[in-house]
């Protein structure tokens, strides 16, 4: 497979290229796949669905082609996944892809522990260390953390906005030792991400250390994440003769959104031949892309602190992946798009726990809430001609081709729930009066020492402490 770049189609890479590149340093532009394999429809059409390892497998091998043998990818594949999503049904119409059963917690374990497999394998016939530089405002870095700690051959530094995530995620963060390392920086998530994309810039730097990426900027953390999807709407698709007596549903993927790369993810799945019929794009305050999808404007703006703090991004990078692949108007056609203040995360996750019984966290309950909408009549009225304002929470003014199959009754629900409830004990005592469960792996690392250093956000600054600490 040859990989481009958002920003020149004339840029031609390999798989190995763009992992270890992370971006490219000569534009600031992402790395795509040339095109998107349809997978095989034996295997698209069978029933009972395919495991997910065996979703992963062949999902996974035309991007790797010429670079991985498929018995190292088995390998790779065995190795990332000792556990697998979980599909939770709330009621005959509405499932949440539970995503959180990995080590650390979070969804970002699926594409983190891919992506730092794949780099090890590169990495093998390198003399010197790869320097992964990642930017997070939640559970990017702890996923990443967990994935590449002890790993040969790797160095990681993760960087995150001081006091503006959950202390239980803060605790993922600082704790790592050896290879990885933590940075607090005095800013917001766009202010991290911005010191590592001009890291990535950087000419100077880039002689003297191999640096790559770790967010949903770098493929390899991109491609894997797709693989749930594929396998969720596999799943659903064939349970639902059982639930709900809907044959051939359209299968709506509603996805808590921050820097768009989990979305992008489902696009890819979409892309590849899983029979999803479309994306609600959920977010909170930090609303960059439904006011995109609303207005066709994209403006990029300083992140706001919200209780869903994972989707604090006033600058997706992610945008530009989504717009290389589509057009405005085939973006309209296949997003309906949400977004909620943090009285409306409050108010979902106890409508949530109401309803169902079910205790969602506060990202995963602004997808429960568009979905409640718009299945409970917002998207109707939308069709019918009403004019909702977008800078007002909830679903924005943007009718999407599946939404006549909300109406008929054909449509059917599936939220990802991107993190274990027991990350925002706090806030979700405060909407159920009770905290969720607690984890045991969650319950460890709360009593593990503190290792993060205090950054300041300015880049020179960042550049000397990289250069004095490889």
């Amino acid at each position: 497979m040859i990989y481009t770049d958002t920003r020149d189609s004339s840029v031609k890479v390999t798989f190995k290229q763009a992992v270890m590149g992370g971006m490219n340093p000569a534009t600031g532009g992402l790395y795509m796949p040339l095109s998107f394999p349809k997978l095989e429809s034996c295997l698209l059409n069978k029933d009972p669905a395919p495991s997910f390892r065996d979703v992963a497998f062949n999902m996974a091998k035309p991007y790797v082609e010429g670079e991985i043998p498929d018995n190292d990818l088995v390998s790779l594949i065995q190795d990332a996944y000792p556990f697998q999503p979980k599909i939770v049904p709330l009621d005959s119409i509405s499932y949440v892809l539970e995503l959180f059963h990995g080590p650390t917690c979070a969804f970002k374990d699926f594409g983190a522990r891919f992506m730092a497999r794949a780099m090890s394998y590169f990495n093998k016939s390198e003399d010197t260390p790869l320097h992964i530089l990642v930017a997070t405002s939640g559970d990017t870095g702890s996923a990443v953390g967990s994935a590449f700690h002890g790993v040969s051959g790797l160095d990681v530094t993760i960087l995150y906005p001081d006091g503006k995530i959950s202390p239980l995620q803060e605790k993922q963060l600082s704790t790592f030792t050896g290879n990885v390392r933590a940075l607090k920086v005095k800013g917001t998530f766009d202010d991290c991400q911005k010191l590592v994309k001009t890291a990535f810039t950087d000419d100077e730097l880039r002689k003297k250390l191999r640096l790559s990426s770790a967010n949903s900027i770098n493929i390899a953390r991109l491609l894997p994440q797709s693989f749930y999807y594929m396998y969720a709407s596999l799943v659903v698709r064939n349970r639902c003769a059982l639930d709900n007596k809907i044959s051939n549903p359209s299968i709506i993927m509603v996805v808590p959104s921050g820097n768009f790369g989990n979305l992008t993810s489902g696009l890819i799945a979409k892309e590849m031949g899983a029979p999803i019929a479309g994306f609600t794009a959920a977010t909170n305050s930090n609303r960059t892309i439904p006011d995109w999808i609303a207005t066709g404007d994209y403006n990029a703006r300083p992140s706001v602190e919200t209780f869903a703090n994972a989707m604090d991004v006033g600058a997706p990078s992610n945008y530009e992946r989504i717009k290389a692949m589509y057009t405005l108007e085939t973006v309209r056609s296949l997003f309906a798009s949400y977004w909620q203040n943090n009285e409306g995360i409050i108010a979902g996750i106890k409508s949530c726990n109401d309803k169902t019984g079910y205790i969602i966290d506060p990202h995963g309950a602004i997808g429960w809430s568009a979905w409640n909408d718009i299945r409970n009549g917002a998207m109707e009225q939308l069709m019918n001609g009403q004019k909702n304002d977008f800078n007002v929470p909830g679903l924005t003014p943007n009718v999407p081709v599946w939404a006549q199959a909300v109406k008929d009754k054909k449509a059917v629900g599936i939220i990802l729930e991107t993190a274990s409830p027991a990350k925002f004990g706090s806030i979700v005592k405060d909407a159920i009066g009770k905290e969720p469960p607690m984890p045991s792996r969650l319950g460890q690392v709360m009593r593990l020492p503190d290792m993060a250093v205090s950054m300041e956000n300015d880049y020179n600054m960042f550049k000397d402490w990289l250069l004095a600490n490889r």
